[in-house]
Parts: C-alpha cells; structure tokens; sequence
C-alpha cells in the first residue's frame, strides 16, 4: 500500500492505493494517523478510490485509525469506496460505522456542516 497526505483546509486526506493486506500496511496508517492526531488534524477523510484488495487487516486498520481520531473529538471519513470494499463493510457492518462519501470534495464538505 502506498499512503499519501494532502491537507484541504483543516481536513487531511489520505490517499491509499494498492492492496491493503499486510501488517506493515497497518503499521504506515496507525504511525500516519497518530502523527496527525498528536498535532490537532483530527479531521480526516481517507480516499479509498484506488485500494485493489482489503482484508481482515485492512478493515482493523481503518477502524483503529478511526478509533484513534474518535478519542481525540475527531473523525475519519471515506471516500471513493469501491464496490468490493463496500460489500465487506455491508458485511461486517461497519457500513453503520464510517460516514461514506462517493468523492473526496463531498466528504471534506461535510466536515464543515
């Protein structure tokens, strides 16, 4: 997986991409995730758009990460969740969990509301 941040405003973006399968994935999110909190940018919206594969480490990595900002009076958002992503969170139930966004713009907006 590859992690790349972008700030638009007071929202942190992060764009994954590739698979998201492994423990050094969970590790490059958490380090990245902690660093953000530890600095007050708890508003963050992770793209999703370009994750092939997620597993059962992936999903544990977004919820940590989402619980981590949670603790901190933040949030973490999704964007551009692909159908195979949606359907595993359909069936983990964690789709009543995360706030999900078909595009980045949409999910940045609705930390302004």
């Amino acid at each position: 997986m590859k992690l790349i941040t972008k700030s638009s405003g007071e929202v942190t973006i992060l764009e994954l991409s590739g698979d998201v399968t492994d423990v050094a994935d969970s590790a490059l999110m958490r380090e990245t995730v902690h660093k953000l909190a530890d600095q007050g940018k708890i508003k963050v919206v992770a793209n999703l758009g370009q994750v092939g594969l997620i597993n059962s480490l992936g999903l544990g990595m977004l919820i940590a990460s989402y619980t981590t900002l949670k603790n901190k009076a933040g949030d973490m958002k999704l964007a551009n969740i692909t159908d195979r992503i949606k359907s595993l969170l359909v069936i983990t139930r964690l789709l009543t969990v995360f706030d999900c966004y078909d595009s980045v713009n949409e999910a940045v907006r609705s930390f302004k509301k």
